[in-house]
């Protein structure tokens, strides 16, 4: 994984936790030589998460519609900044240009952004491992959602199975790395 997009909250939640692994993320990114792709927000986790993978020398691409730079949410320092014309060209762009995806704590575009990744692999559109980092229990309810989708025959166990989840970044990242893309052979049975 060279590129990975990141969704995260453009506020910073009411826990302080949530900074501090919005933080850590952006460090541990740039450290391990791992492109950050995110929302190219200056606010929020995405702003903490952007400033310490720059802070740690690391490569951050923002990806933004023009009508939110122009509500001046925009962080102006990034390695790279790529607009768009609307929210679905920014996630295009952002699956285009990263080849994993997490979620950190945050609202309904964090869900969205994710969750429209999740669907592209079950529906081999795209081939990305996917992680939630899992900070405080944040992701509980949703992981027993998840698990209740399948026990009631909305979702396979193997595209249940493709999304990892974890405490720990360090840990999400193994767990990404050792993950199969769905092959057409497995969809089909």
């Amino acid at each position: 994984m060279k590129s990975i997009q990141v969704f995260c909250g453009s506020s910073t939640g009411l826990n302080p936790i949530y900074a501090q692994i919005a933080g850590q993320t952006g460090t541990m990114l740039a450290e391990r030589g791992i492109r950050l792709v995110y929302g190219a927000g200056s606010v929020g986790l995405m702003g903490i998460m952007a400033d310490a993978a720059l802070a740690a020398g690391g490569q951050v691409t923002g990806v933004i519609p023009h009508f939110l730079r122009d509500m001046e949410v925009c962080h102006e320092g990034l390695t790279e900044l790529v607009l768009t014309d609307s929210m679905h060209d920014r996630k295009v762009e952002m699956l285009r240009l990263s080849d994993a995806a997490i979620a950190l704590p945050g609202g309904f575009g964090t869900l969205d952004e994710i969750f429209e990744v999740i669907t592209l692999v079950q529906l081999q559109q795209t081939f990305q491992p996917i992680g939630f980092l899992n900070v405080n229990g944040f992701y509980d309810p949703m992981i027993a959602h998840c698990h209740k989708m399948h026990e009631e025959g909305f979702v396979r166990k193997m595209h249940l199975d493709m999304i990892h989840f974890a405490a720990d970044l360090e840990e999400l990242l193994e767990k990404m790395s050792v993950s199969a893309p769905i092959t057409a052979k497995k969809w089909w049975k």
